[in-house]
């Protein structure tokens, strides 16, 4: 065999080498980055739907601290949000929804609070919240 032909032979190879090389290099960096997107697109998500979650939440438990009669249209707001995070959350953290939601049903069908208790309960509840931090 030419010698020539062998080191043409030994050129492509490495060419080819190097170059299946620089595609797998830049394939597996692009992977990572759009995995990371990912991520963060989920974080971002997960976020604003907790967001939704507690202000809605929030809103429903003072009301039902104040009335005696069940707003089922603002349970509703509370039980879809539950099950949107159902799709994207741990286990934890749809079972701690789900004890909310329970928490103001239940409420509607306790004894409306006096602005005097409402501000006993929230006194105790931040002091043990300070107390605990």
């Amino acid at each position: 065999m030419n010698v020539g032909y062998l080191t043409a032979i030994a050129a492509l190879a490495g060419a080819g080498l190097g170059g299946l090389t620089s595609f797998e290099s830049s394939w597996t960096t692009l992977h990572a980055q759009m995995k990371a997107q990912r991520l963060a697109n989920s974080k971002s998500t997960r976020q604003e739907l907790y967001k939704q979650f507690i202000d809605e939440a929030s809103r429903t438990y003072a009301d039902a601290l104040v009335h005696d009669t069940l707003d089922v249209s603002r349970l509703v707001g509370i039980y879809s949000l539950v099950s949107r995070m159902r799709v994207l959350s741990s286990k934890k953290v749809i079972d701690s929804a789900s004890s909310i939601a329970i928490l103001i049903t239940d409420t509607y069908f306790q004894p409306n609070k006096t602005p005097t208790e409402l501000q006993a309960t929230s006194r105790r509840k931040w002091n043990s919240a300070w107390l605990s931090a």
